[in-house]
């Protein structure tokens, strides 16, 4: 006999591609435990890729704000 879950998941599975990620982005949400931290963060990228694309901010890539620490610490 098959248990609860393994019969939502089979059902699940057998859904188009668009509403298993829709489920899936419903179900991710449904985890977030503080939804006013999720838009702090939300209006924090907004804010910082308005800033990058009126050129008051120019992004660092990763990789050399990593050596350039790495170098700092030697």
């Amino acid at each position: 006999m098959q248990s609860t879950l393994e019969t939502i998941e089979a059902e699940v599975l057998r859904l188009p591609a668009a509403e298993r990620s829709r489920l899936l982005d419903r179900l991710i949400a449904s985890l977030d435990a503080d939804q006013a931290i999720d838009q702090a963060w939300d209006a924090e990228a907004a804010r910082r890729d308005a800033e990058i694309e009126s050129g008051a901010s120019v992004p660092v890539d990763g990789k050399e704000v990593v050596a350039k620490l790495r170098a700092q610490i030697r």
